[in-house]
């Protein structure tokens, strides 16, 4: 090999100081030569071959093998350059970093067989920049779903208007996602975004909560507090679950809005604000005003943009991008790197409802990974929900079909009912059960009431 021993010395002359590593192969993929900066990027400079590297890192170079091992699978005509580009990702020492991955043929003349030239970059920091770019555009919303693609592209009109927006959409869907796009599109952007969920406050501190209160206001009341809409000054404030808002705070809110100023509890002194409000329900709030249990006039003045979000049932396309962006994020966490899903498993969350959305999709994958075997993934690793889902509605099928059965089910009674006592209202019927929304949904889909 008269060339090739011509080849490896200037080889070693001329990319022996490079920062990129540098890797050249036989067709069978025994290593030739390395450079210091592969050895540092790999973590282990006494590889023979890329089987080796692949053994003891983890990190599969054999992909830029045309043909590895067998002289059959090599292509016809040997000469001819082929180039892979990928990226790999590896961990070491407990640190995930990304190598961009470059290997080209390389005919020598007098050869047979040509070599592979492969070049290895550390790409770590700009994949870390295009997600902070990325996630300052997006706030991590994921999907390539045409309806959610729509209120994106409205979203970044609407975000530069002072208008208010409502949400609306089940729990899980991303609504605090999308109020973070509002505000950071927003000339706003720079301020404040308050959030306060209405419904995670008990209704005796509320008021005060949104609006602040002075000194000596109510018992506990040891000196002056300001409320979160002084905090969203000259930003936004975001109301999640705005529907849980008491009816007899709402004309305070409603006046606050239009007029941007306001009284602290226990004051009569005004305070002026400027904010934009965006809030957000998993209730539909037009029903609730028909049903007078919501204020038409705050409803209107909240809903001067109003953007219905899709549930994840509606947008399954989105489920198999929406995993590998969670896996992601998993791995950042710590998590393996180099699990499998299996197919079974990946049917059945195609196939699953998702009555929680995307949350309950992420700890559903947090679950999975958790109980992986041998690397993969399983049936057995989903949540009990989802593993039995299809099995508890085929036992339910046969009571369907025979009529009688199904409107003697006791569970489709007791549902009616508390439906029917809360007229129509879902949130409300689960609360006579005594069950979450979820539970509920789950249980009205398996009966086929919706």
């Amino acid at each position: 090999m008269n060339a090739l021993e011509q080849f490896t010395p200037l080889m070693d002359a001329v990319i022996s100081h490079i920062h990129e590593g540098v890797i050249l192969t036989d067709y069978k993929g025994k290593i030739l030569f390395h450079n210091p900066a592969a050895d540092e990027l790999l973590g282990h400079p006494d590889f023979d071959s890329v089987n080796d590297i692949r053994e003891t890192t983890g990190i599969n170079l054999q992909k830029t093998l045309a043909g590895p091992t067998e002289k059959k699978s090599l292509p016809r005509n040997r000469n001819k350059a082929v180039q892979h580009r990928f990226e790999q990702r590896i961990t070491r020492k407990g640190v995930t970093r990304f190598l961009e991955v470059i290997s080209s043929t390389v005919p020598i003349p007098g050869e047979p067989d040509p070599l592979h030239l492969m070049v290895m970059a550390d790409v770590t920091d700009r994949r870390r920049l295009q997600a902070v770019l990325n996630e300052s555009r997006t706030s991590g919303l994921v999907t390539q779903d045409p309806r959610m693609i729509e209120i994106t592209a409205m979203i970044s009109h609407i975000a530069t208007t002072n208008a208010s927006v409502l949400l609306q959409g089940e729990s899980g869907t991303g609504k605090s996602l999308l109020a973070r796009m509002i505000h950071q599109g927003s000339d706003r952007s720079d301020k404040p975004l308050v959030e306060i969920n209405c419904a995670a406050i008990p209704e005796a501190l509320i008021e005060s909560e949104l609006f602040g209160h002075v000194k000596g206001a109510f018992t506990g009341a040891t000196q002056d507090r300001e409320g979160r809409l002084q905090a969203a000054s000259g930003g936004t404030l975001f109301l999640d679950e705005i529907s849980e808002l008491p009816l007899h705070l709402q004309p305070k809110l409603l006046k606050a809005i239009e007029e941007q100023s306001f009284q602290m509890v226990g004051s009569d002194r005004t305070v002026a604000v400027d904010l934009r409000v965006i809030s957000a329900s998993n209730q539909n709030l037009r029903q609730m005003v028909d049903e007078g249990r919501f204020r038409a006039d705050l409803y209107y003045r909240l809903a001067v943009i109003p953007v219905d979000i899709p549930a994840l049932r509606e947008r399954p396309g989105d489920i198999p991008l929406l995993i590998r962006y969670i896996c992601d994020q998993l791995v950042s966490r710590g998590y393996p790197d180099n699990l499998e899903c299996d197919p079974e498993a990946m049917q059945l969350m195609m196939d699953y409802p998702w009555p929680g959305n995307v949350r309950e999709l992420s700890n559903a994958v947090e679950h999975g990974m958790i109980l992986a075997q041998n690397g993969k993934v399983k049936a057995s690793s989903l949540p009990y929900d989802i593993r039995h889902y299809h099995s508890s509605k085929q036992q339910e099928q046969p009571a369907t079909a025979g009529g009688a059965g199904q409107e003697d089910n006791p569970h489709k009674r007791e549902i009616l009912d508390a439906l029917e006592k809360s007229n129509g209202n879902r949130a409300e019927a689960a609360r006579q059960l005594g069950i979450d929304r979820s539970t509920l949904w789950r249980r009205m889909h398996r009966l086929n009431l919706v």
